[in-house]
């Protein structure tokens, strides 16, 4: 009986996803709205962290031991619209990168159940 292929080896392993992760991050530095959050971010290290985090949803072999995704995102400010904003870009990249509609309806529905993570909403209403 053949073994069924994890969306991590479908995607062409950690190669493809670290080549995700590369140019999800140029997409992201380059929108002026996403660039400020990273304007503190010690860039490499997040891009390792992203691609094992990553891995780890697309069913990869390195479980994500990251800190968590809460208590990582505290603080920013992240708003729904830019969070929204990520997901599009990481759901563009990864069908750009030919991931199929099954892996990418996979990530959209982790990025809806991490939402409530990392999206903060303002205390106040700005007047």
């Amino acid at each position: 009986m053949a073994a069924v292929a994890t969306y991590y080896e479908l995607v062409g392993g950690a190669s493809s996803v670290r080549e995700v992760v590369d140019r999800l991050y140029v997409v992201l530095l380059d929108d002026p709205d996403l660039k400020p959050y990273f304007a503190d971010v010690e860039l490499p290290k997040l891009k390792r962290h992203m691609a094992i985090l990553l891995s780890s949803v697309l069913g990869g072999p390195e479980p994500y031991e990251g800190r968590e995704l809460g208590e990582a995102h505290r603080g920013m400010g992240i708003t729904e619209e830019h969070y929204a904003k990520v997901g599009d870009i990481l759901v563009t990249v990864l069908r750009d990168a030919g991931a199929d509609e099954d892996i990418v309806q996979h990530v959209v529905h982790t990025l809806g159940q991490v939402r409530g993570s990392i999206v903060e909403e303002p205390s106040e209403v700005a007047g």
